[in-house]
């Protein structure tokens, strides 16, 4: 039934194209309008000005992605961190994780495109470092991505949860409890975050508990730098 309806349909179709067609073809021809339309004003000014680089957050990042790290603290000593030169390699990066191969994989399908790392001790006993963590952003939102990956990390977390202002879905954990790392008892807080493309990635470590407001604060910093 639905072939005979869609069937009659067309031919209905057909029927109507023919008669309006021979209604037409015995009219008297009628004199179309001009084919011009009217004249276009452009803007005065010209094109906008290019925002500076200084306000221009992609022209900031498409740059020397290391430029956009917070500088080590005075008094503060280099410590080391997962990058060569101030850049940290896929590979590199991939051999963080408990399972580096399938770390490898996944960073690849999050359109991992480059990333650079600093790490400081303050204070004698507090360990820092910070990531920078640079997507495509082509298929998937990868800076995003980690952000939910490392909240849903520390959803079970024995840790107080804290919003980082300014970055909508940025959290930072300071863990309650120790760990024990060469026999020595630390504590750590942790912060992630993302802004465009780009994966803001803190970490801390003490022999005693990190204040909320420390990491907080040093991840509010990094994110307004980006």
């Amino acid at each position: 039934m639905p072939a005979l309806l869609a069937g009659a349909a067309v031919l209905g179709l057909v029927c109507g194209l023919c008669a309006g067609y021979l209604i037409q073809a015995g009219r008297e021809p009628t004199e179309l309008p001009p084919l011009s339309q009217p004249r276009l004003e452009q803007a005065a000014a010209g094109a906008s000005a290019p925002l500076p680089a200084a306000r221009d957050r992609e022209a900031r990042t498409d740059g020397d992605l290391r430029r956009l790290l917070l500088r080590k603290p005075d008094g503060a000593r280099a410590a080391g961190s997962v990058a060569v030169g101030g850049w940290v390699s896929l590979p590199a990066l991939a051999q963080a994780y408990d399972d580096p191969a399938v770390a490898y994989d996944w960073l690849l399908d999050q359109e991992f495109r480059r990333g650079t790392a600093v790490g400081w001790i303050e204070g004698g006993t507090r360990a820092v470092e910070i990531r920078l963590l640079q997507f495509r952003q082509e298929e998937v939102l990868g800076a995003k991505e980690q952000v939910q990956e490392g909240n849903l990390q520390n959803y079970f977390a024995d840790a107080d949860v804290w919003a980082i202002p300014g970055t909508g879905d940025g959290k930072a954990y300071t863990h309650r409890k120790p760990r024990s790392r060469d026999g020595v008892s630390v504590y750590r807080a942790e912060a992630d975050a993302w802004r465009g493309d780009v994966y803001v990635s803190v970490r801390m470590y003490d022999t005693k508990p990190i204040p909320k407001k420390a990491i907080v604060d040093l991840a509010k910093r990094q994110v307004e730098r980006l």
